[in-house]
């Protein structure tokens, strides 16, 4: 699946302010609500991810095409990483571990502020290496294809 690369900036966008918010709040609601968002990007795709549905209906058709579209699989893991940091920092505020909301969040922040700011998507720079592992894995026999 290829998706036009703006979208996913957009989303991180939207995500930073998110998180700000959080930090500030401390709101494991609106984190946990955070959470859902990345859990819906990585599982069904970023086309059906709420951020991926406000870009393509009100903000791509006011946009030229995109120059090129590029691979979904990378940035799909990026929100994978940011849900598992997501849910990590929600658990930490719910049970008044502060210091992991806290810690969780902030991580997720840079991450998220990163491809906002500059187009550096730190969880699809992940990616590769993630995938030489597994495939390094797979090939020793270690785990079942």
């Amino acid at each position: 699946m290829q998706v036009d690369p703006r979208g996913p900036r957009f989303g991180a966008s939207v995500t930073t302010v998110v998180l700000v918010v959080v930090l500030v709040t401390g709101s494991w609601a609106l984190l946990a609500a955070q959470a859902v968002v990345f859990a819906i990007a990585t599982s069904l795709g970023l086309r059906y991810a709420p951020y991926g549905l406000v870009f393509k209906v009100l903000v791509r058709p006011r946009l030229a095409p995109p120059r090129e579209l590029e691979d979904e699989a990378a940035p799909r893991f990026a929100q994978g990483v940011g849900f598992a940091f997501a849910l990590l920092g929600t658990v930490g505020y719910a049970t008044g571990t502060t210091w992991l909301g806290i810690g969780a969040t902030a991580l997720a922040l840079a991450a998220a502020f990163l491809n906002a700011a500059f187009g550096f998507c730190l969880g699809c720079e992940m990616y590769p290496l993630f995938r030489r592992i597994t495939a390094k894995v797979r090939s020793e026999g270690k785990v079942p294809a």
